[in-house]
This record gives structure tokens, C-alpha cells and sequence, in this order.
């Protein structure tokens, strides 16, 4: 626990000298430090930055976003993947206008009963906007705690990562706990980085770090590799009407719940077994032309998949079946899809 005492000071030193300039550490405002938390989960943090202040222009309120429409929502969040966390930030935003008037409670339980938002979230709102001394401990802590005591206990482990919170809880300042958490998130992202690419002889604690000093970094932390993606082939299909081009939504349940899709089959279709399907769905193809192939890595699914773009005979209407026909600029504007199919939408 000493060990863990002496890095404040260098810590905080190097994060009020090195900390890079983000929209959302101009204000400490409760709604923004919420928002670009959960936006950067899972998304670097160079993406983020657009797609934050994008999303604070069109809903800069909690009761924005609870309003807000559904496909509207979907649209301001494309691109950053697992739609999910969106929508839970809008059940947690109509929880918080029904149980607090709209303003995100200053109280670390309070938080981590809103939908969505678990111990790590609930610690970042609760210090960095609150002041309230609690942890915000993510992977970048992780592996900054894990290396600073040596420790090889494994960080999947849940029970783990609850003692490195008690730990760093114990000994962060309560005059500045949120510039504590953030310089604990920033040295994992900028210095204290995973495997072989950590920079050790950059780092303000490799006088502390016992990692460093036995030349073990490289090999921590330990976590326990997750069970192996599940391989899915998929044909999508690029069908276009002049200047139109089809698109369905996918079913209200499971992976890319309710967003806009390509039609797109399981399995690898040559072209004639593509054009077959096409017929089937009541349409008359002109001519095809393969796409190649290009793979979306998802959690817990890798699709590889196979392109065609299609043309087909002047519709009468714009919905064919389950499939809406859309211009480009309409797409581009009303619907999210999902970036899983942007190397087809490219070529198409």
C-alpha cells in the first residue's frame, strides 16, 4: 500500500504537464463527463472527439437525450459501434429525469443505479464532476496498478479488480480525486501502454514501479484470454435502382439490434447463386459485379465477408418486401448503418 502512497505526486505533476486537451475536461459537467465516458469505451480516444461534440450539439441535455427519437439517436451514434451503450444512455437519461430533475445525482450508489452505468463510469462522473473521492478504474488502471506492485494476479478476474479499486481508494487524494483518476487513465493510455510497447524510461513512476525495475512489464498484467470469436461467412449485397439503394432493418433483438442494414445471407454465394436469391425477392437483375471481400470484427464474432454490387430493373416502389430503396444523401442523413458494411458501401 506504500508503494501505491508514493506515486500521487509524480503522478499528478506529469498529468498537469502532459494531459491532453479533450473537449470534455474544459467543463466539469456531470452530462459531458458521462457522455465521452461511455463514448470511449471500447473507441480510441482520437475517434471519440468528432463524434463528441457532434452528439453535445444536437442533444446538450440529459433531457435531449431522453426525447430524443430512436432513429435520430442511432444516426448521431454511427460509427462507434455497440449501439447498446446508446441505448442505455437514453433509459439512463429518462431514469434521471424522473428520479433527479434531470441533473446526474452527486452520489457514487445513485449513479450505479442507472441504467448502463457500472462501478467504473459511476467512479469517473462521481470524482472527476463531484469531487467525491472513488476510483474510476478501468484497463489502463489496471495495467498501471498491476505493474507499479508486480502484482500477477489475474485482471479478469472480478474479485481482482475490486481489490485494486479498495487499494487505490485507500491512498487517492480527496482534494483532487478527479485529476487522480484521469492521470491514472491518461499514463495507461499515453505511457504505460500494453505489452512491449510500454515506455518505461518515459514514465514518472519508474522509480516506484516494480515493474520497471525488474524488467516485467512487458508480461503484465495477467488476464486470462476470453474464449476465441465465433467465425460467421456472410455475402452482402450492394442492390441499387439508379440512384437508389437497398436497405433493411435488422430485428429488434441481437447483434446490431434495430439499425439499418445491406442485404446480406449467410454463407459465401457465387454469383449465380446470388442472382438467384435477388430474383427470389422479386427483383430482375441487370448485372453483377463482385466487391471482393473484407471482415468486421464484433465482441464476440469475426463476419468475413463476400461483396456484389447489383443492378436491377427500374422499381415502381421504393419498398420491395422487408428492403427500402434509398438515395445516397437520404442514407447518409436518416439512416445509421452499421460500419461493418462501410468497405461495401465504398465500392458500391
Amino acid at each position: 500500500m506504500e508503494r501505491l502512497r508514493e506515486i500521487e505526486k509524480p503522478l499528478l505533476k506529469w498529468y498537469r504537464q502532459n494531459k491532453r486537451a479533450l473537449p470534455w475536461r474544459v467543463e466539469k459537467d456531470p452530462y459531458e463527463i458521462w457522455i465521452s465516458e461511455i463514448m470511449c469505451q471500447q473507441t480510441r480516444v482520437e475517434v471519440v472527439k468528432d463524434y463528441f461534440e457532434r452528439f453535445l450539439e444536437a442533444l446538450p441535455t440529459v433531457r435531449d437525450l431522453a426525447e430524443c427519437p430512436e432513429e435520430r439517436l442511432m444516426k448521431l451514434w454511427e460509427g462507434l459501434g455497440y449501439y447498446n451503450r446508446v441505448r442505455n444512455m437514453q433509459k439512463a437519461a429518462q431514469q434521471v429525469m424522473g428520479l433527479y430533475g434531470g441533473q446526474l445525482p452527486a452520489d457514487y450508489e445513485a449513479l450505479k443505479g442507472l441504467k448502463g452505468i457500472g462501478d467504473y463510469t459511476a467512479g469517473a462522473i462521481a470524482a472527476i464532476a463531484y469531487g467525491i473521492p472513488v476510483p474510476a478504474v478501468d484497463g489502463n488502471v489496471l495495467r498501471v496498478v498491476s505493474r507499479v506492485l508486480e502484482s500477477r494476479e489475474d485482471i479478469a478476474r472480478q474479485s481482482v479488480r475490486r481489490q485494486i479499486g479498495q487499494k487505490i481508494q485507500a491512498v487517492m487524494p480527496t482534494d483532487c480525486p478527479g485529476d487522480y483518476d484521469q492521470a491514472l487513465m491518461e499514463l495507461g493510455a499515453l505511457i504505460c501502454l500494453p505489452g512491449a510497447q510500454a515506455k518505461c524510461g518515459q514514465c514518472p513512476l519508474k522509480g516506484i514501479c516494480l515493474a520497471a525495475a525488474h524488467g516485467t512489464a512487458a508480461k503484465l498484467p495477467v488476464k486470462t484470454r476470453s474464449k476465441p470469436r465465433r467465425i460467421e461467412e456472410r455475402t452482402v449485397l450492394v442492390i441499387q435502382d439508379g440512384d437508389c439503394v437497398a436497405i433493411r432493418k435488422r430485428a429488434a433483438k441481437g447483434l446490431l439490434a434495430g439499425l439499418y442494414e445491406l442485404p446480406n445471407v449467410k454463407g459465401h454465394l457465387k454469383e449465380e447463386e446470388t442472382l438467384s436469391w435477388v430474383r427470389e425477392m422479386g427483383l430482375g437483375p441487370l448485372r453483377i459485379r463482385p466487391l471482393g471481400e473484407a471482415k468486421h470484427i464484433f465482441s464476440h464474432v469475426e463476419w468475413r465477408m463476400r461483396g456484389y454490387q447489383i443492378r436491377v430493373q427500374q422499381l415502381d416502389e421504393r419498398r420491395q418486401g422487408d428492403m427500402i430503396f434509398a438515395r445516397a444523401e437520404e442514407v447518409q442523413e436518416k439512416y445509421a448503418i452499421p460500419s461493418a458494411f462501410d468497405a461495401f458501401i465504398r465500392k458500391g
